[in-house]
């Protein structure tokens, strides 16, 4: 399959345009509505006020076009508006929009479970739940463990993301806001170190062999003993917490005490999944089958609808133990369906070649700069560490400047994951402006010299 750009508007777009101050007049204006009746809770990382989107660029309220390196949180697998998912969608809408599939039967719920199932990522027969997000995934995944197990105990990861709801975010550890004012939380949760590993500049790390030990010597060792473990809850590359793929090793030596001890290991694989590491599955690069697996994010293009994926064996509990009245609605389930055909004839190869293209280019531009600290990831899942937030900070907003999209994650990492569509001129744009980005954030850090720059 040619890697399509979504549309003719796409393909005549080769550059960022930026043709106001930002934010520009319309999208002041917007904004000061939405300070005024939107939750506080959001974070917005700089004022993008979005209006359309066409493969991998999105219009602004006043015309400002921009470069889309976020893909709204690793969402837009397919790129804005890709025409074989908004086909779907419409057609979809014209038959049905809603019938509540836990408690009726319908015919795009079924198939969409059927592709899941088959491209889980472990040998035995597969079963799916279809979920409303990342976070309800989680929910999921954590109720049937502790079903099947007959055990309440779970164990994260230090710097991991879940998810908001409350079991969620007694797993999530990425960031201290997330979880102040929210407790009590779910009890016997503990969280082991995870290893983050920086190979780039720095070259620290390791295997995760001491991470390991840390796992089996103090927390199952000591803090909550192995029979009450339902679930090992891992991220095989963290997110939120600052892009660090897992060594193989480690997720190998986690599958290793999983099965010394009869627990379930649970790979969190919404942000890495749906071809975004360059395979279905970020596990797959290290050769380590999960008992359950958790998707969502890039899996239906941006329509509202995520997964959790088990073994056969693993689904134990009866009629009514799990629900959802809007969960895998039709319109999500056509827009899966489009979207995991495209992610399978063509997508996910180039994930691999663009990711692989743009980690090389990032990695030159960076190799000039003393403020970066590590480039790293899998696929186009690409995170540039820096030495402080604020110097990472200054980049992000300075990229947005120059029409280019990123998110910062963990403690001052930007993270850089396209649309898969993004080809070798648009990888290759986003290196120089990242670059510009860069040279510009130094002149203007004050005391940079102060900071080492």
């Amino acid at each position: 399959m040619s890697i399509e750009t979504n549309s003719a508007a796409a393909a005549r777009i080769t550059a960022p345009r930026i043709h106001t101050e930002l934010p520009g007049p319309r999208a002041r204006e917007l904004i000061a509505r939405d300070e005024a009746v939107v939750s506080p809770s959001l974070t917005r990382a700089y004022p993008l006020v979005a209006e359309s989107g066409s493969g991998c660029w999105v219009t602004d309220v006043d015309g400002n076009v921009f470069l889309d390196c976020a893909a709204g949180i690793a969402v837009a697998s397919t790129g804005h508006a890709h025409p074989s998912v908004v086909t779907a969608i419409k057609e979809q809408a014209d038959r049905l929009i809603h019938i509540a599939a836990t408690d009726f039967y319908e015919p795009r719920y079924l198939e969409f479970t059927e592709r899941l199932a088959a491209i889980a990522p472990f040998k035995e027969k597969a079963r799916a739940f279809l979920t409303n997000s990342g976070t309800e995934a989680i929910e999921g995944a954590i109720k049937l463990a502790r079903y099947h197990t007959h055990r309440p105990g779970i164990i994260a990861f230090e710097g991991a993301f879940h998810g908001r709801t409350m079991g969620a975010l007694s797993l999530t550890n990425s960031k201290l806001k997330q979880r102040a004012g929210f407790g009590p939380l779910l009890p016997m949760v503990h969280h082991a170190p995870f290893p983050r590993v920086r190979a780039w500049r720095e070259s620290s790390g390791g295997d995760g062999s001491a991470e390991l030990e840390v796992l089996r010597r103090s927390i199952l060792g000591r803090l909550i003993a192995p029979s009450d473990v339902a679930a090992i809850f891992v991220e095989p590359v963290q997110g939120e917490g600052g892009y660090f793929p897992a060594p193989a090793a480690f997720l190998q030596g986690l599958r290793e005490i999983c099965d010394e001890h009869g627990i379930l290991l649970v790979a969190d694989e919404i942000q890495s999944g749906m071809g975004r590491t360059g395979r279905w599955w970020a596990m797959e690069h290290a050769g380590v089958e999960p008992d359950i697996v958790t998707s969502a994010k890039g899996i239906a293009s941006g329509m509202p609808i995520g997964a959790f994926i088990a073994r056969d064996s693993v689904w134990t509990w009866p009629p009514g133990a799990h629900g959802s009245t809007f969960a895998g609605n039709p319109l999500s389930a056509a827009a899966g369906l489009a979207t995991l055909e495209l992610l399978e004839t063509g997508l996910i190869a180039n994930a691999a070649a663009m990711g692989e293209r743009l980690r090389s280019a990032l990695e030159t531009v960076a190799a000039g700069s003393d403020t970066v600290r590590d480039v790293r990831g899998v696929g186009l899942m690409i995170g540039v560490e820096f030495r402080t937030h604020e110097e990472a900070n200054a980049v992000e907003r300075s990229c947005f400047e120059r029409g280019l999209l990123v998110l910062e994650c963990g403690v001052s990492t930007l993270r850089l994951c396209p649309p898969l569509v993004i080809d070798a001129e648009q990888v290759d744009l986003t290196a120089r402006l990242f670059g510009e980005a860069l040279a510009a954030a130094r002149r203007s850090t004050p005391n940079h010299e102060e900071m080492g720059g």
